[in-house]
């Protein structure tokens, strides 16, 4: 499926996912729980890894938090569901994570914005404090970077020397420069401090597209160390996910990111799987993994005045996102199946050639039939008001007939 030439990195073991060193990318989320509330916070972890989030992270902010840590873990196994957990820290993780011996065993991977562990000497003995309990426990640590919270003294640093230049550069660049420095020196600082190279990932986050874009670049260009990719702060609704889109798939087309997230802000009481689920779009458009069956549908035009081919479209959405999580048990390779509902003759029989299987329906004025096309293959022709009962039938018989029986 993979048609992109990843980048080489090297890999990074987190639990039981392999991040980097060309495996797959790896989708993640993080949850929005008050992680002093382990109940809650544990039906979240289920739900984002049930809707394909390969690895969760959640907020370990306070001391109550910490020492829920080993609770959620637990409650989390008893929905019936592993996943390796990872532990947000900024301002006091040197604390928690030297106080809660459990909390640190318990998470995966320990995320450390070196932005966020002190300033001056406190910074370096802090950060050094977390990457000594990483060593201890045999965690990787993700040193993540965010322009939001950027170590303020690096940046000024940096606008000094630049400002001295004979042709200084606009703050904009040296604002990239900066995360993309203050990366690559936390990175450093914790191999000097014993940390192997196997257990780190970066990521330089942004809020602006742009800036993020380049960071990633820059940074891709100059370590072979995994990268997480996201958008931070990317939005709501679609201008969160077009966003997070638009970033994430400019730099996964350059080969660029080995686990990624979207950073978006759900409607108050909103699906929080959401952003797995952007995740995995964002994803299979581009080729690089297959998560569901997709459907190929026409947008309509004055050649479609019925709608009876966007209800239909739907409807096989809907009966594909019903039928996968059986499948996905059931049958392997499923989620690669493509279907195609055309609306018109125009593009209706290429389309649905192309597919799998795929139906062309009768647009305004022409012949009211529905040829159906199997793997290329005209293969029955269906008429009448049981198109879609018959449809939906072809379609369950090709998962059957196509996809072997797992363990068989």
């Amino acid at each position: 499926m993979n048609g992109i030439p990843r980048k080489p990195t090297h890999s990074c073991r987190v639990g039981d996912i392999v991040v980097g060193g060309g495996a797959p990318v790896v989708v993640q989320s993080m949850t929005n729980t008050d992680t002093e509330d382990a109940a809650s916070t544990a039906a979240q972890v289920a739900a984002l890894a049930k809707a394909g989030s390969e690895l969760v992270r959640i907020t370990v902010n306070t001391r109550e938090a910490a020492a829920n840590v080993e609770e959620i873990a637990r409650r989390t196994e008893d929905l019936g569901v592993s996943v390796p957990l990872i532990g947000d820290f900024h301002y006091n993780g040197h604390i928690l994570l030297r106080e809660y011996p459990g909390c640190a065993r318990t998470l995966a991977k320990y995320r450390i914005n070196p932005g966020n562990v002190g300033r001056g000497a406190s910074h370096d003995a802090n950060f050094a404090t977390m990457i000594k309990v990483a060593k201890d426990f045999d965690r990787p640590v993700r040193i993540g970077v965010n322009a939001g919270s950027l170590d303020p003294d690096l940046l000024d640093d940096l606008m000094d020397a630049n400002a001295k230049k004979a042709d200084p550069e606009d703050a904009e660049s040296v604002l990239v420069e900066a995360m993309v420095q203050s990366a690559l020196r936390s990175a450093e600082a914790a191999v000097a401090l014993g940390l192997p190279e196997s257990k780190v990932i970066l990521s330089v986050k942004a809020s602006k597209a742009p800036h993020m874009i380049a960071a990633y670049r820059s940074l891709s260009s100059r370590c072979r160390l995994p990268l997480h990719l996201g958008l931070t702060e990317a939005g709501m609704g679609a201008k969160g996910i077009i966003a997070t889109s638009t970033a994430l798939s400019i730099l996964l087309a350059d080969g660029i990111g080995d686990t990624i997230r979207a950073s978006l802000t759900p409607e108050p009481g909103g699906d929080r799987t959401e952003e797995v689920k952007t995740c995995q779009h964002i994803l299979q458009t581009l080729g690089l993994r297959s998560f569901m069956p997709s459907v190929t549908a026409c947008p309509g035009c004055g050649r479609t005045t019925s709608t009876f081919f966007q209800e239909l479209a739907q409807r096989i959405q809907g009966y594909l996102d019903i039928r996968m999580p059986v499948w996905r048990k059931e049958r392997a390779g499923a989620e690669n199946l493509l279907v195609a509902v055309m609306g018109c003759i125009v593009n209706g029989p290429g389309e649905s050639r192309a597919a799998n299987i795929g139906i062309s329906l009768p647009g305004t004025g022409e012949d009211p039939k529905a040829p159906v096309y199997v793997d290329g293959k005209l293969v029955k022709t269906l008429h009448g008001p049981g198109i879609a009962d018959d449809f939906t039938a072809m379609v369950e018989d090709y998962v059957v007939r196509t996809y072997a029986p797992r363990g068989g």
